[in-house]
């Protein structure tokens, strides 16, 4: 079933508990759950292995805070390995509180895109299953239509270096679910820890 996104039959139920979420970042500092200050925006993204996702996000100048999570599926609340078993419908996703005065939406979207592979649908890598799919979470209309702009400007210069057409899925924001506390900013915790991270090479151009 790691290879397709399960129907409702088949999804697991999950639990109404909410995760224990730490009292605020380990390397930023502000906390990890809304509210926000006024002037933030925030996304969802998902790109592989939410570890190296999440330290590529927190080093960016206007990044406010971020934290590691699933999103996207159909199971409440969901655990780490129920995410694993591809029964959920979650990607690991991270989400990105930032300030559009210091850093762009588009600029986050380009840094977000070279990152990682965004043709190769349920995968990144050696990381197999719907976990690790591509994904944008939107939280307004303009987010969502430039996101769109990008995206298609993206799938077009991927394919003409050669690459197949870009499977990134794109999406208004619904629950985000918080990983475990382990898991946040897992590779400031542990250094050496895993991170799977790859890009194609191609430059993201953003229109206009």
């Amino acid at each position: 079933m790691k290879d397709r996104l399960p129907s409702a039959a088949e999804a697991l139920p999950g639990r109404s508990t909410t995760m224990v979420v730490p009292a605020g970042h380990a390397v930023l500092g502000n906390p990890l759950v809304p509210p926000w200050p006024a002037v933030m925006q925030e996304v969802i993204l998902g790109l592989g292995c939410f570890w190296g996702a999440e330290r590529l996000f927190w080093r960016l100048r206007g990044v406010w805070t971020t934290a590691v999570g699933y999103a996207g599926g159909l199971t409440p609340n969901p655990t780490y390995h129920e995410v694993c078993s591809g029964r959920t419908g979650h990607a690991e996703v991270v989400r990105v509180v930032f300030d559009p005065q210091q850093l762009s939406f588009g600029e986050l979207m380009r840094v977000f895109l070279e990152a990682h592979d965004p043709t190769q649908g349920m995968r990144q890598g050696n990381d197999q299953g719907t976990q690790y799919r591509s994904m944008v979470l939107t939280t307004n209309s303009a987010q969502a239509e430039a996101a769109g702009c990008i995206l298609r400007a993206y799938d077009a210069a991927l394919q003409r270096a050669g690459y197949p057409q870009l499977t990134t899925s794109l999406g208004m924001a619904t629950e985000f679910y918080y990983a475990e506390p382990e898991h946040q900013q897992y590779l400031h915790h542990n250094p050496s820890g895993y991170c799977g991270l790859r890009g194609t090479g191609v430059a993201c151009p953003l229109p206009g």
